[in-house]
Order: C-alpha cells, then sequence, then structure tokens
C-alpha cells in the first residue's frame, strides 16, 4: 500500500501521457490478460489464487468493455473519469489480494502485488480529462 502511495504521488505529478485508446490496450491486454494468464498458471497449485485472478479479470474486462472510450462495446456505462476512479479502487483491492486470502508469504502475492503497482501507475500517468494535446503542445514548446 505504501508504495501504491508513492507512486500515486509521483504520478500525479508527471505529464499525463498515456491516451485512452492506449489506456484499453493495457487493460485487456495486460491487466485483464495478466489476471487471466495467473488464473490458469496457478489453477492445480494454487486454487484461492486461481481464483481471486480470475475474479479480478473478469471485473477488470467488465470495466473496460462497459466504459466509454476505444475498446468499449458501445453501452458507455461508465464514463472514462469514473474509469479511473474505479481503476485505483481496483488497484487498492488486488494489491490487498494477499492479506486477504492468506497468502501473503506464497508465490502468487508477488504477482497482485507488482499488479496492483502496475495498475496504480497506468492510472496515475492517463489522461481521464482530455488535456493530453494542450500538454503535449507545452512541452513540444518548451
Amino acid at each position: 500500500m505504501l508504495l501504491e502511495k508513492g507512486v500515486n504521488l509521483l504520478s500525479n505529478n508527471l505529464p499525463k501521457v498515456i491516451s485512452p485508446k492506449t489506456h484499453a490496450i493495457i487493460d485487456y491486454a495486460v491487466v485483464a490478460g495478466g489476471f487471466f494468464a495467473i488464473a490458469g498458471v496457478a489453477w492445480k497449485r494454487h486454487k484461492p489464487a486461481a481464483i481471486a485472478s480470475l475474479i479480478c479479470g473478469i471485473g477488470e474486462t467488465t470495466v473496460a468493455m462497459l466504459t466509454d472510450y476505444p475498446g468499449g462495446v458501445g453501452i458507455n456505462a461508465i464514463d472514462f473519469p469514473t474509469h479511473g476512479k474505479i481503476d485505483a479502487g481496483i488497484a487498492a483491492a488486488v494489491g490487498s489480494l494477499p492479506n486477504l486470502m492468506e497468502f501473503t508469504d506464497e508465490w502468487p502475492a508477488w504477482f497482485f502485488r507488482s499488479h496492483a503497482l502496475a495498475i496504480a501507475t497506468v492510472t496515475g500517468l492517463t489522461d481521464f480529462t482530455g488535456q493530453r494535446p494542450a500538454i503535449r503542445r507545452r512541452y513540444q514548446a518548451a
């Protein structure tokens, strides 16, 4: 949790360099894909981690599909700024799963903690307000 807070502090001071389209690609390929991959790997060896990872993958995919951004399915039930708030909550929840499910000292814990850190970092670097072109122009002029 402390590391996540540090990433959020740092990323809030950096330019928002991730566009909605790139964020959608990361949501599907890295975040959800990572959860589904670990669910498959852990299924026979560590059932609690596999189930937690499968639930997180389904949740992340559902949020991505319902978001009004490139990569959504057109339902547009979640606006992009709200998606960012959900991502922050997902990062916190994912980081606490090893403690909650009592596998803190076991091999899957590193995945959940590092994935939470990655989600927090991507969230902190994403332009949820649509001001990215203005930021780019400002840095090009300097």
